[in-house]
């Protein structure tokens, strides 16, 4: 269960990291799906930090095509890190909603800053994003904030899972066994269950000297089947199912351990009827201790 009583919302209408349009309203969907109110019916305080500016594309350069809008990513990025390091600091619990997954830099920035060490980190998508500018094909800032973060020292790839994946680039798949990071894709999950594998996922990025510290989640939405989530703008098929997602979210509930939380790749022009952003905000939920009974 959720130590702190206050949340506070961070929205990252972030669209410069992905090819295709539209993720910059997700953080608007998921508000328009009752965001606020729905987490004000669980008892906590819910603050709404509004959004972090984010240049519109057409009013930026686009530098170098191997990293595309790095340099402005970047920047926003840092105001994003000072937004969650401040409310971590004065002990809130900083949910963050994208945007694209470029963000996710930001928010593990703003962490690490807040506690003065490299945080625990499940990262739960279809992509492992860990590629860099040296080794992405498409230039998208999106398919790199891990690899990134690792680079920077931001995150310890011991203390980092992967879980849900099923596009993996043959760079990436280098790059994850050559960091040691523990990665589950789909045929794991389909084999030993959703169940273990969030167990198991706790105890890997628990850091042994430090084991109180809580964990950070960031979830990309695509990591769920289109078929329940097609409001993303990578969907792949063979994805979580809606039970999957909701006890992964249920488990970290119950673990006690989670500080903060990510969503991000709410695309509401692929949406259809907002199915996405509700379904976020139901994940949301089982995450901050939501339960059926």
């Amino acid at each position: 269960m959720l130590e702190t009583k206050r949340v506070e919302i961070i929205g990252v209408p972030m669209d410069l990291g992905a090819s295709r349009r539209g993720v910059d309203m997700g953080p608007s969907a998921v508000r328009y799906a009752s965001l606020g109110d729905r987490l004000r019916s669980l008892g906590l305080t819910v603050v709404d930090r509004g959004n972090v500016f984010v240049p519109v594309r057409e009013s930026v350069e686009q530098a170098t095509p191997s990293a595309r809008f790095l340099g402005v990513i970047e920047g926003v990025c840092g105001q994003l890190a000072e937004e969650v390091s401040t409310v971590l600091r004065y002990s809130g619990f900083p949910i963050v909603i994208g945007g694209d997954h470029s963000i996710a830099l930001g928010t593990l920035r703003g962490i690490k800053n807040a506690h003065g060490r490299q945080p625990g980190v499940i990262w739960i998508d279809a992509h492992a994003d860990i590629n860099t500018p040296a080794t992405s094909a498409s230039g998208n800032v999106h398919g790199m904030p891990l690899g990134l973060a690792i680079e920077r020292g931001i995150v310890d790839p011991a203390h980092v899972v992967l879980i849900g994946l099923r596009d993996v680039d043959p760079p990436e798949r280098e790059l994850i066994r050559h960091a040691g990071i523990k990665a589950y894709s789909m045929s794991e999950v389909d084999r030993m269950g959703i169940e273990s594998i969030i167990t198991t996922a706790i105890a890997r990025v628990t850091d042994p000297a430090h084991p109180a510290d809580a964990i950070h989640v960031t979830f990309d939405m695509d990591a769920i089947d289109p078929s329940e989530a097609p409001g993303t703008g990578t969907p792949v098929r063979g994805g979580l199912s809606y039970r999957e997602s909701h006890l992964a979210m249920e488990l970290l509930a119950a673990s006690g351990r989670l500080g903060s939380l990510e969503v991000t790749e709410i695309n509401p022009i692929l949406d259809v009827e907002n199915r996405t952003a509700k379904l976020a905000v139901e994940l949301i939920l089982s995450a901050l201790g939501k339960t059926i009974l």
